[in-house]
């Protein structure tokens, strides 16, 4: 059969509603990995966040992280692949942030450690953003002006708010040379997040670097919103979630039950196990 790596996104796939790992899930995955099945994740999330999530999972596969932009690799807690924005690109479009008064996450490493700078007109979604993760340790520094941290290890900028305010900056992402993007409605809000990274960083690449790094012969991805485009272009098998966004469903070769029906660990347990 070959050696075959299961992958899923998180918000809106793995976790449910509330944006949590069921019981379920989790025993259902754990005792499958102790059979031998190659499992990990590709999300948006940073690893402070996605790692705090699903620290339950006994997870040995590298997880692919901000869409791409970095892949981490749990069991020695170091990234294992990283793709920093030119830096040019990324002065166009903190410009772009600043003149259309949009504020602006900056994830960028300091020498080995990874953080987040951000700018001062964050909106209040933003701002919780702030809260929440300062409580998990993750490194987070105010900047008056993101250019001074633009050094050339900037990985990723983003935003979410309005649908009406991002579209100007989406435009310019799109005519940046060297950079990609996803532009989509968040699963928990109804607001839009605008994800901006290098060219070379998205979970298609991400897929394709796990594929030829670690030998996998077959890849079976899930996933419920566009982001997940890319990813489904690299895998073999194309998994959408009963909730997924129907652009996602008319790419997938199946259509399982919901997040909230824990429905890729029930298709996991019926593929493997039977």
């Amino acid at each position: 059969m070959g050696k075959t790596l299961f992958i899923t996104d998180l918000d809106g796939t793995l976790l449910n509603s509330q944006a949590e790992l069921s019981d379920y899930t989790v025993n259902t995955i754990n005792s499958l990995i102790e059979k031998g099945m190659y499992f990990t994740y590709a999300t948006a999330r940073t690893e402070y966040s996605a790692g705090s999530i699903t620290e339950k999972l006994n997870i040995s596969v590298p997880c692919i992280v901000n869409n791409g932009a970095e892949i981490y690799d749990r069991k020695s807690g170091r990234y294992v692949r990283k793709s920093d924005i030119p830096i040019d690109a990324a002065a166009r479009i903190i410009d772009a942030f600043a003149e259309n008064n949009v504020g602006t996450f900056m994830f960028k490493f300091r020498g080995e450690k990874f953080g987040t700078c951000y700018s001062d007109n964050l909106n209040e979604l933003m701002q919780e953003y702030v809260r929440t993760r300062s409580k998990t340790g993750q490194p987070l520094w105010k900047c008056a002006d993101l250019h001074s941290e633009n050094d050339g290890s900037v990985v990723y900028l983003t935003s979410t708010g309005d649908y009406e305010k991002l579209l100007p900056i989406e435009r310019i992402a799109a005519s940046v040379k060297g950079l990609d993007h996803v532009f989509y409605e968040d699963t928990y809000t109804g607001k839009y997040y605008l994800e901006i990274f290098s060219e070379n960083a998205s979970k298609a690449n991400g897929l394709k670097f796990l594929r030829e790094e670690y030998g996998f012969d077959k890849i079976v991805a899930f996933g419920d919103n566009l982001n997940d485009l890319s990813m489904f272009k690299a895998a073999d098998v194309k998994i959408a979630v009963g909730n997924a966004k129907d652009e996602l469903k008319k790419a997938a070769d199946f259509v399982i039950g919901t997040n909230d029906e824990d429905g890729v660990a029930k298709w996991l347990r019926e593929a493997i196990t039977k």
